[in-house]
């Protein structure tokens, strides 16, 4: 039986602590840094600082062979594009100067394999040492594309699964066929395996997965059918309603607890071990869903991903296809959705523009530096809380006097939604 690995840190004399210089470099602690510290009721954790680049979200285009009636695309009034050869050679010229290398993530608000050149990026950047995932639908995913992402080292791919019917799926996703995904996702798994000449234990497969009133019940086939089909991760995500239809279909009505979340430290705490599943009924998971209580699960506390960017947590950037620099994915493009049945408009923000600036300029950037801070502290009006006034219906300015961009009504930042 294998014991649990524990990574040491030392404290000197002076009681300083010195991390191991792997992971030192890896998580960006380098003298002079401020760390941000959360206590729990076990551990301190800390926060990854925010001057380190540690992933880059990089979307190759906003166009899709889709028409999903969960995306965004349905309801904005933006431009379509694909990234050109000159905004790509731009970012990997930095690249090529990082060390240690980011995360890459081909993704954004578009199917990423409709680009022509999404291999051959691929390739290069994972020749210079980086990680590498991708999100498709799995529409495109052909044996030829498939053995092309394994020769050129892709690491991780993200395949959207929003049912286990072929009903269920099609009213999401449509257009769509979970068939002919299914057959795509077995042939790149059994041409994996064959292609002995290289590392035949990548990609990984991760599933992700947008819950609905609609579809919520088919989660639990959903994950086996991710298993049977080589799945080794899943990102479950809440819907982000953009309509007024999704809004009925959302599961976070009761779990956006109606105090502001700086008073969560003196809401009761629920310390729970380890119980059969079966045991759990509905309504004591939903009595613990619904953050009325700080809850413990064999001694860690979970319920803390409040007022929380997970973005900025693991010290990410998005490019847009256009070249952009946006502190999330998000921010990539305007977009609205419907949370009590009020509108809620949230504005495009980008830094800088890599055809202009390089990208770790514009990382660095006292203004982009300065709101990374501010995020991980999260100085924003409760709006998701509160949706009280006119200043919460877009994301400009809130009531605490921030202008440009308020990310107080961020359900990301609440743990609501996510993205792999």
């Amino acid at each position: 039986m294998n014991q649990k690995q524990l990574i040491k840190a030392h404290i000197d004399e002076d009681g300083r602590m010195i991390f191991p210089p792997e992971i030192a470099s890896r998580f960006g602690i380098k003298p002079g840094i401020e760390i941000q510290l959360d206590e729990g009721s076990n551990e301190i954790r800390l926060l990854r600082p925010t001057t380190q680049l540690a992933k880059i979200y990089i979307e190759p285009t906003n166009l899709c062979n889709l028409d999903c009636v969960t995306c965004m695309r349905n309801v904005w009034g933006e431009s379509a594009g694909t990234m050109s050869d000159e905004t790509f050679e731009r970012i990997f010229e930095e690249l090529r100067g990082m060390s240690p290398l980011p995360t890459v993530f081909f993704g954004g608000y578009g199917e990423p394999l409709i680009h022509p050149k999404l291999v051959t990026w691929v390739q290069r950047i994972k020749a210079l040492g980086a990680r590498v995932e991708l999100i498709t639908n799995g529409i495109l995913l052909t044996e030829e594309r498939s053995l092309q992402f394994i020769r050129a080292g892709l690491d991780v791919l993200w395949v959207s699964l929003d049912g286990s019917s072929p009903e269920s799926y099609a009213d999401v996703r449509l257009g769509s066929s979970l068939p002919k995904v299914i057959e795509n996702l077995k042939t790149l798994r059994r041409i994996r395996y064959k292609a002995t000449d290289i590392d035949n234990t990548k990609p990984n497969l991760g599933i992700a997965f947008v819950a609905m009133k609609s579809n919520i019940a088919e989660l639990p086939e959903v994950l086996r059918l991710g298993i049977s089909l080589g799945a080794k991760q899943f990102s479950i995500s809440n819907v982000l309603a953009h309509t007024p239809e999704l809004h009925e279909q959302i599961l976070y009505k009761r779990t956006i607890f109606k105090t502001a979340t700086r008073l969560s430290a003196s809401l009761p705490l629920v310390n729970l071990p380890r119980m059969d599943s079966d045991k759990f009924t509905k309504d004591v998971l939903a009595e613990i869903y619904a953050r009325k209580y700080r809850l413990e699960l064999a001694g860690y506390e979970l319920n803390r991903a409040v007022d929380a960017c997970p973005f900025i947590e693991q010290g990410s950037t998005a490019i847009r296809w256009d070249g952009n620099v946006c502190p999330c994915l998000p921010l990539l493009h305007t977009n609205q959705n419907y949370f009590e049945n009020r509108l809620r408009r949230s504005q495009a923000y980008a830094i800088g523009n890599v055809l202009e600036r390089g990208l770790l300029d514009i990382w660095n950037d006292e203004e982009y530096s300065n709101l990374r801070e501010r995020v991980q502290r999260f100085d924003f009006s409760p709006c998701t809380f509160c949706n009280g006034c006119q200043l919460s219906e877009d994301n400009k300015e809130d009531c605490l006097g921030n202008t440009k961009l308020a990310c107080g009504g961020c359900l990301w930042a609440q743990g609501v939604i996510r993205c792999p």
